[in-house]
């Protein structure tokens, strides 16, 4: 087996329950670091509820209950100590329609440091045009910081709320069915932002989009039922599948 450290993120003997319901099971995968890997498979299969564990937002719902293990950097984030706001701050999320605070874009980028006791306009100032920039918005918004956030096109409001992320320095990017709301020329942005932003952070995307897959990830998983029926690199997932079951799917013969 791989050493624990090859990886930034590693599930390991994984088992989620809602109630009585064992949404997840026995999952064993490890994520490499800087790299983008996508979880694919039909709808209910676990994607998300998988990435959501990876920074413990099932906690949320009163139902669920985890068992198996999961390290960030070799550490369990269940029982190492890590708090669920250190936790969120190093594994951030971005949901499947963009999410902008009712505030201006400045206040939006602001949001997050400010929580963690950074008051320096200074600083602020910086972080803000940083973040802009590390999503290519820079340029565009420069002039409009203090618009309202909502005002931005869809596309910018995703871009944003990717920014929003960076902004409090995470290392890990979760992203949830990130184009699902964006028409294909905003999705060939986006993509092309998870490319740039992979040079410096660790990227797991939920997509039912295989294509999108195919052209962004390294490597994929492909969930069914619950359960991890694969994992390898993207190239031999799509092209020489070793499970049936992936074969089918990714051939469109079900899903």
């Amino acid at each position: 087996m791989t050493d624990a450290m090859e990886y930034k993120l590693q599930a390991s003997s994984l088992n989620l329950y809602y109630g009585r319901f064992h949404a997840l099971k026995n999952i064993n995968i490890g994520i490499r670091p800087r790299s983008i890997t996508a979880i694919i498979g039909p709808s209910g299969c676990g994607k998300s509820t998988l990435l959501r564990c990876f920074n413990r937002l099932n906690d949320i719902i009163k139902s669920a209950r985890v068992t198996g293990r999961i390290l960030l950097d070799g550490a369990d984030i269940f029982n190492s100590g890590i708090g669920l706001t250190q936790l969120r701050r190093r594994v951030g999320m971005v949901f499947q329609r963009p999410n902008p605070f009712p505030l201006s874009i400045f206040d939006n980028l602001a949001y997050g440091p400010r929580v963690h006791g950074m008051r320096d306009r200074e600083e602020l100032e910086m972080i803000v045009e940083n973040s802009l920039r590390a999503t290519m918005l820079w340029d565009d918004l420069k002039d409009r910081l203090n618009a309202p956030a909502l005002s931005l096109s869809p596309e910018q409001q995703q871009r944003l709320c990717i920014s929003r992320l960076v902004a409090v320095e995470p290392e890990v990017l979760l992203m949830d069915e990130p184009c699902s709301a964006l028409d294909p020329f905003a999705t060939a942005h986006i993509e092309d932002l998870m490319r740039k932003l992979a040079e410096q952070y660790t990227i797991v995307i939920v997509t039912h989009n295989m294509q999108q897959a195919a052209r962004v990830s390294t490597e994929t998983a492909f969930m069914l039922l619950g359960e991890l029926v694969e994992f390898g690199d993207t190239t031999q997932i799509f092209q020489n599948p070793r499970q049936k079951k992936t074969e089918e799917y990714v051939s469109g013969r079900y899903g």
